[in-house]
């Protein structure tokens, strides 16, 4: 029945009307056509101050904003005197008395998410209606057809042990199993064995699925020898970020409210990886919620420096593949949760352009900028996980059709590789930043010079924060967000109650501001091929993420600290372990590609990978 002929002709229950704080525009439409009895029925009923009474409605008038009941708690001057000094606006004492007499017929009913009745559930799968749209500059980007040729190197003989063997990357690990030389079966064992061994110094892992993954092997072994070979990723062992479903399997989020949740399904990349013949070895710790490297098992521990974090929120991906305990990993970034763990692990990343591969059964932070990707060993094992999962899905609404072409033998000559001059001479670049600098001129692409404006970027900062706070809407309203581990300042409980504080106004600001950004970026990407970046570089890790730039993290060389490095806020009753003399850990730097075109930046991170020559190095003791 519409909403019209109830409203007019159904009779009350409890005193209650069955549209109570509802939205402006519902309310409106409620003002003109429900009767004006009914409007003083409800004032009544509530034992509040009735609108002021007309007459009649004389046809033809239209509605008007502020003559809606009063509803919510009584409000003062003085509570927008304090709010105020939130929100960073000043008013005189008239406007606050206008503002405090009309805001309970004005504004307080556009809070009915916050106050109820919440009358409609807005599930977690449910996307906003505004799509971020990285090809915001309206030109044709990406590649125009698919191509996908991967090395043709012998992969060699296979090794006399199995820690060699763990440690080989999945371009090796694939043709090994292809010719039967190595059977899914004992790759899976092996993996199985290092990682109920080694996750009590890392806390890497959440779930071993021990008994689906010998299953899982079983089967590979038994199509491959049938002569029903899926491809490079039939017979490996993976493990995926905790926040991807997994059909009865425990998906947990990293955060204790979750801990006992089993989907019913698969989430969309499980789904496709199972297809190309992957073994799921173990569903892989995150910060919890996707934030740093802290979950309800612990800290995930860096295998480079057993001291400090492996850096978040791809915690697990990042330790348990630089530690050679699974084939690949994918883990997921927002702002920078793929980037950072690749970094301080010394493992390759990719993050691909936003909408490329789909965020379908996968926990949900920001809808407009969460991205799954890679990470693995090599870059061309990044490339061969990427073909695997790429493509739309019905259930992600951001997924979009996109070709991938990579060709692994193909020059880098003339490729125009832009970089910023002043951010190579300062803080966090290094000397491997500016090696790699200098490495790529050696290996005939051009270094180019490009600018950036002098913007505040971090502002779009706002959006992450936002979407974040609505995404665990109930989380934070139950108060269950209590129940994380981390409780202070930066981190989730907090920020997300923070968030609920911020200017719808300056959100929409936020979003002008990042189509403008998405417009310079078009500008700068029509200059050059690819853009090197120091890896942490803050202004790049918010443009880039906000654009849906598509990133490569690898590694180029090592660096010595002298202090272990942390995601989380400086804490003096919690210092961070200091060496002396320092310690030796991987550093690199990341390319970031035209949308779309993730085939050149691997193609540039490939040439780098071999004529550098650090990839292979291993942490000690693993």
């Amino acid at each position: 029945m519409p909403e019209t002929a109830y409203l007019g002709a159904a009779p009350l229950r409890n005193c209650t009307p069955p549209s109570l704080l509802r939205p402006v525009n519902s309310r409106r439409q409620f003002l003109i056509q429900a009767p004006l009895g009914l409007l003083g029925t409800f004032a009544a009923c509530r034992g509040e101050e009735q609108a002021p009474a007309t007459k009649s409605v004389t046809p033809g008038t239209p509605s008007a904003f502020n003559t809606a009941p009063p509803v919510g708690p009584a409000i003062s001057p003085a509570t927008f005197a304090e709010a105020e000094k939130l929100v960073q606006v000043q008013m005189t004492d008239a406007q606050r008395r206008m503002a405090a007499e009309s805001w309970r017929t004005s504004m307080a009913a556009l809070l009915e998410r916050r106050t109820g009745p919440r009358k409609v559930t807005l599930e977690s799968t449910l996307a906003p209606a505004t799509l971020w749209n990285p090809a915001i500059s309206g030109k044709t980007t990406g590649p125009a057809s698919n191509r996908f040729v991967r090395s043709h190197v012998d992969p060699g003989p296979l090794p006399a042990n199995d820690e060699d063997i763990a440690f080989a990357p999945v371009t090796q690990l694939s043709r090994w199993i292809e010719t039967r030389k190595l059977s899914s079966d004992r790759l899976t064992r092996i993996y199985l064995e290092r990682l109920a061994r080694f996750n009590p110094k890392l806390r890497c892992v959440i779930t071993l699925t021990h008994d689906v993954a010998l299953a899982q092997a079983r089967e590979a072994d038994a199509e491959i020898a049938a002569g029903k070979y899926r491809g490079p990723l039939h017979g490996i062992p993976y493990g995926v970020k905790d926040l991807l479903d997994t059909a009865g399997i425990a998906t947990t989020y990293g955060a204790e409210p979750f801990q006992n949740r089993v989907p019913t399904t698969d989430s969309a990349v499980v789904a496709r990886l199972r297809a190309a013949g992957g073994v799921l070895v173990a569903k892989l710790s995150m910060g919890a919620l996707a934030l740093n490297d802290i979950w309800f098992g612990g800290q995930t521990m860096n295998p480079w420096l057993l001291e400090e974090g492996a850096s978040g929120s791809s915690a697990g991906p990042g330790a348990s593949t630089a530690a050679g305990l699974v084939g690949f990993s994918v883990g997921s970034e927002t702002g920078g949760s793929i980037v950072s763990p690749s970094m301080r692990c010394g493992v390759t990343g990719l993050r691909p352009t936003y909408g490329r591969v789909p965020r379908t059964g996968a926990m949900t932070l920001c809808w407009s900028l969460d991205k799954l990707g890679p990470m693995t060993r090599s870059v061309e094992d990044a490339m061969l996980v990427l073909q695997a999962i790429t493509g739309p899905d019905a259930g992600d609404v951001a997924s979009v059709p996109a070709h991938l072409d990579f060709d692994a033998g193909a020059s880098v000559k003339g490729l125009r590789v832009g970089y910023v001059p002043a951010w190579m001479k300062e803080t966090p670049a290094t000397e491997v930043d500016r090696a790699t600098l200098d490495a790529i001129a050696k290996l005939g692409m051009i270094p180019t010079p490009i600018t950036l404006p002098d913007w505040p970027y971090d502002s779009l900062n706002l959006i992450l924060f936002a979407e974040a706070a609505a995404a665990f809407e109930e989380l934070t309203l139950s108060g269950r967000a209590d129940q994380l581990k981390v409780q202070v300042p930066d981190a989730w409980p907090n920020q997300f109650r923070e968030a609920r504080f911020l200017s719808a106004v300056d959100f929409v600001q936020a979003d002008r501001l990042r189509r403008k950004v998405a417009g310079e970026m078009a500008r700068v990407m029509s200059q050059v091929d690819l853009l090197l970046v120091p890896s942490l570089r803050d202004e790049m890790l918010v443009i880039s993420n906000n654009t849906g730039h598509p990133s490569l993290t690898l590694r180029t060389g090592f660096v010595q600290v002298s202090e272990a490095r942390s995601d989380w806020a400086p804490d003096p009753a919690h210092p961070l372990a200091k060496f002396s003399p320092p310690r030796r850990v991987p550093h690199g730097v990341t390319l970031i590609g035209r949308l779309f075109d993730e085939g050149v930046i691997a193609r540039a991170g490939l040439a780098l990978e071999r004529s550098l020559g650090v990839v292979h190095e291993r942490p000690a003791g693993f």
